[in-house]
Order: C-alpha cells, then sequence, then structure tokens
C-alpha cells in the first residue's frame, strides 16, 4: 500500500522534472545575472513595431480578444496567429532568436492585406494563461475563429500549433505560415486543452486547471519528497 502511495504522489514530481530539467534550469538562473547585449537599431525597431501592432494577450483579456469582431455568420472565421515566448524561467534564455524573426516578421506580415491578426504572450509574465492553454515555448499557434451562426450555436475553432526551431527560426518562416498556409503542415489540434473547445473549456475547468498546474510548476521538488514521505508513514 506504501508503494502505490508513493508511486502516485510521485508522478507529479516526475512531471515538474521534466518540464525543469536541473541543468537547464542553473543556466537559466546563471544566464540572470549576465547583461544581455544591446540589440541593433534594426531589432530595436523591430521589436517596438512588433509590441506596437500584437496584441498582448494576458490572463484576463484572452478570451474577449480572441473573439470574433463580426457577427455576421456569413463572413469567413478570423485568423489569429499567438506567438508564445519566454524569458529564463520558461524558455531558459533559448527564445531570442524566435523572438526577433518574431518581431521581424510582423512588419513583413503587417504589409499583406491578408495577414491574419498577432497577438503575443510571454510566458515568464503570463505563466497561467500559458498553463490554461497548456502551452510551451517557442511555439506559434494558428487559430481561425468561427463567427456564431444565426442560432448562437459555434462551429469548432481550428487550432495549428506549430514549434520553432531556436537556432534556425528565421522570420520568412513565420510569414510563410501564413503566405504559404505551411501552418497546415501540423495537425489540427483537439486536445482536451484546447482553449475553446476542449472538454476542460466546455465545462470551465481549464482555468482553475491552468491555476493548478502553475501552483504544482512551482513547488519545489524537495517539498514533493517531504510529503510522500510523511503520507506514507500514515498508511
Amino acid at each position: 500500500m506504501r508503494l502505490a502511495v508513493s508511486i502516485l504522489l510521485a508522478f507529479p514530481l516526475a512531471i515538474t522534472a521534466q518540464q525543469t530539467p536541473p541543468l537547464q534550469s542553473w543556466i537559466g538562473w546563471a544566464k540572470s545575472f549576465v547583461p544581455a547585449a544591446a540589440s541593433s537599431p534594426k531589432a530595436h525597431t523591430a521589436a517596438l513595431f512588433a509590441a506596437a501592432n500584437a496584441v498582448p494577450l494576458t490572463k484576463s483579456n484572452w478570451e474577449s480578444v480572441l473573439s470574433p469582431s463580426s457577427s455576421d455568420p456569413s463572413l469567413s472565421p478570423e485568423t489569429w496567429m499567438v506567438f508564445f515566448s519566454g524569458g529564463n524561467k520558461t524558455c531558459y534564455g533559448r527564445c531570442g532568436r524566435a523572438e526577433t524573426a518574431w518581431n521581424e516578421s510582423v512588419s513583413l506580415l503587417a504589409a499583406d492585406p491578408s495577414s491574419p491578426k498577432l497577438a503575443f504572450v510571454n510566458c515568464d509574465k503570463q505563466p497561467v494563461l500559458c498553463a490554461t492553454w497548456s502551452a510551451s515555448v517557442p511555439t506559434i499557434w494558428h487559430i481561425q475563429l468561427p463567427i456564431p451562426a444565426e442560432d448562437q450555436s459555434r462551429p469548432a475553432t481550428t487550432i495549428h500549433i506549430t514549434g520553432l526551431n531556436t537556432t534556425t527560426v528565421s522570420a520568412k518562416q513565420i510569414v510563410e505560415l501564413h503566405t504559404h498556409k505551411n501552418y497546415e503542415k501540423s495537425p489540427i489540434y483537439e486536445g482536451a486543452m484546447h482553449p475553446f473547445d476542449g472538454w476542460l473549456a466546455r465545462y470551465k475547468l481549464n482555468k482553475p486547471f491552468g491555476y493548478v498546474m502553475f501552483a504544482f510548476a512551482n513547488i519545489p521538488s524537495w517539498a514533493f519528497m517531504i510529503l510522500v514521505s510523511m503520507i506514507s508513514r500514515q498508511m
């Protein structure tokens, strides 16, 4: 019995350990003390343009932002590209190139009349939102928001998730997710954590689940071990 309880309680610890590799965590912590190199004027300008033309999503505004702006059911679904990134906590300092590519792609997409709407999430600053969506970084979520029908029924929200290579990603690759429809190379996401249509969202459990996962991610591993030890002694 003790063995069964110990294995059960050790499961969240194993998940936490997988999500936060000790070596990568230490490297990210060390990098936080190293001042970042000054960005080039071009990169700085691209970052400012991206900040002005991509909507920052938070745990408080994402549902209102990612909602159809029209009620005309004859219109096509609204398309969004949402960029998930992070800093030392969630990306271990590896998202710099992806962020530069994203910033540069925003100006290119803005020049395209068929460009989707753009948004971004910093998982270091919005950990609960990223946990609610079960979003990894760096990724781009291509979302097609359907407009409710006249009877207020809503078709499925189509999502394709594209992972970005932290060492080779370029602005051109991000732009071509839209212009060449390369997002279709990734399968349609239909998991339980689907932020619009997953069963957790349907029963309004995705937000509580996000808070629970955020709490688990922030519990030190030694606390799990103490809990396992204390409960196993009571059995």
